[in-house]
């Protein structure tokens, strides 16, 4: 069973945030995720406007993503 606490560690202790439903003894394994080196949503909207943003191929392109076979596996290629 997984269920998540929000903790604060203090001298070497983590505190839960709110009481824990859990009887005295029990053991448990802890997985430490930072909420500050995880990636926001906001990080995830930023980086999706900035693909959004980029130019789509054109015919005027000397090469582009449809030729990928073609450089992959030229003519004449088993």
């Amino acid at each position: 069973m997984a269920t998540r606490i929000d903790a604060i560690y203090e001298d070497g202790v983590f505190r839960p945030t709110e009481p824990v439903e859990m009887p005295d003894g029990e053991h448990v394994q802890i997985v430490v995720l930072i909420p500050e080196a995880m990636p926001r949503a906001s990080d995830a909207a930023r980086i999706l406007a900035q693909i959004a943003a980029l130019p789509l191929e054109s015919e005027e392109e000397e090469t582009a993503g449809r030729d990928h076979d073609r450089f992959l596996y030229p003519p004449g290629t088993p």
